[in-house]
C-alpha cells in the first residue's frame, strides 16, 4: 500500500490517466483508492489528507477520462476485466 497526499497521488498517476493504462478504479471498504492497471498490476493508495467526498470526486474525474469506476464488491479481487 502506498500512503500519500492527494496532490502526490494525482501527480503520480497523471501520465496514466486513461482507459488505455488503467483498467478500473474504486474506493474500497477501508477508504483506500484501488487502481488496476491493464498489465495486471494492482496498486492500493491510502490518501491521508482528504475526505471520502473528495475521493469520490477523483473517481468522477477518472470516469470522465474513460476509466471504468467500480463500486466496492462489484468486481472480485482477482478480476481485472471491465466486463
Amino acid at each position: 500500500m502506498h500512503a500519500c497526499s492527494l496532490a502526490d497521488f494525482m501527480e503520480a498517476l497523471k501520465p496514466w490517466l486513461s482507459g488505455e493504462y488503467i483498467r478500473k478504479a474504486y474506493i474500497d471498504e477501508q477508504g483506500n483508492f484501488v487502481v488496476y492497471f491493464v498489465d495486471g498490476v494492482k496498486n492500493v493508495y491510502r490518501i491521508d489528507d482528504c475526505s471520502g467526498e473528495q475521493l469520490k470526486e477523483v473517481l468522477k474525474d477518472f470516469e470522465a477520462k474513460g476509466i471504468p469506476v467500480a463500486i466496492p464488491g462489484t468486481f472480485p479481487e482477482t478480476d481485472v476485466s471491465t466486463a
